[in-house]
C-alpha cells in the first residue's frame, strides 16, 4: 500500500532539530522516477530563482513543515515537549517504502527524496507538464494507492480509473452523528494517520489493515467504492 501526499507551501530554509541538510544540490541528486526528468526540467523553467537548484537539499519529509508534515512527525505546539518531535530511523525507512509526495517542481518523489528549499505552487499551467508523464509512473507502482492529495495536486496529475487507488476525505462527526468537512484540521488528521501507519507493527497492505491502524489511532475509516472517509470524533473543549 502506498500513500500519496501533497507537498507543503511551508518549507524549512535550513537544518533544524532532527533534520539534517545534505551538501548535494538538486542538480547533483538523482531522484526516483527518472522518466519524469524532462518534465522536471520544464517545471524548473518556471522558477523565479534558478539558484535554488544549486542549494543544499534535505529529505522532502523534513523539508516540508506545514500542518500535515508536523503531524506526521508527531509535533505539538510551540513550547510543548513534542515541539521538535521527529520520526525515528525505522519510521523514516518505512516512509521511504510507502510514502510518496507530488511536488509542483519535481513531480512524484519518495518521502526521503532530497530536495532544496523552493517556491513553486500548483497552477493550471503545470498540468500540461505533469499530467501525461505521471500516467506511466503510476502504472509502475505496486498499490493500492491511498490518494491524500489536495484537489489542486490531483488536477495536475490525475490517477487513471483502471489503477487501484482510493481518494481519502476527512470529516468531523459530532456526538449527535452530524458530519461536517474539515479545513485546517483535515491536514492534521491525515498527518496523524500517516504517523500511525509509520509506527504500526506492520505496514498495511489492505483497506482492512488500514482501518485497524486508524481505529488504534482514534479514527474511524469508512469505505464506499473508491472513496475512503476518515472520521474524526468531535471533542468538546474543556471548561
Amino acid at each position: 500500500m502506498l500513500f500519496l501526499l501533497p507537498p507543503s507551501e511551508t518549507k524549512a530554509k535550513g537544518p533544524y532539530q532532527g533534520a539534517r541538510e545534505s551538501s548535494l544540490s538538486a542538480k547533483q541528486v538523482s531522484l526516483a522516477f527518472g522518466s519524469l526528468e524532462p518534465a522536471r526540467a520544464q517545471a524548473a523553467e518556471l522558477l523565479d530563482d534558478h539558484s535554488v537548484l544549486d542549494a543544499p537539499t534535505m529529505m522532502a519529509i523534513d523539508r516540508y513543515t506545514g500542518t500535515l508534515y508536523g503531524a506526521i512527525h508527531g509535533r505539538g505546539l510551540k513550547g510543548t515537549p513534542t515541539e521538535f518531535a521527529h520520526l525515528t530511523t525505522d519510521a523514516l525507512q518505512r516512509a521511504k517504502e510507502c510514502v510518496l509526495i507530488q511536488s509542483a517542481l519535481f513531480g512524484l518523489i519518495p518521502a526521503t527524496g532530497l530536495i532544496p528549499n523552493y517556491k513553486l505552487s500548483a497552477s493550471p499551467k503545470l498540468k500540461a507538464i505533469w499530467a501525461e508523464p505521471h500516467q506511466a509512473v503510476f502504472r509502475r507502482l505496486t498499490g493500492p494507492i491511498i490518494d491524500m492529495r489536495s484537489k489542486q495536486y490531483v488536477a495536475l496529475a490525475p490517477i487513471a480509473d483502471d489503477i487501484e487507488s482510493y481518494w481519502l476525505d476527512v470529516v468531523l462527526e459530532s456526538p449527535e452523528g452530524e458530519r461536517s468537512s474539515m479545513n485546517h484540521f483535515n491536514k492534521k488528521s491525515k498527518g496523524e494517520l500517516i504517523h500511525a501507519v509509520l509506527n504500526a507493527k506492520q505496514l498495511p497492505s489492505t483497506i482492512a489493515d488500514l482501518r485497524r491502524i486508524a481505529k488504534k489511532a482514534g479514527f474511524g475509516l469508512e469505505q464506499s467504492g473508491r472513496e475512503l472517509t476518515l472520521v474524526v470524533s468531535y471533542i468538546a473543549p474543556a471548561n
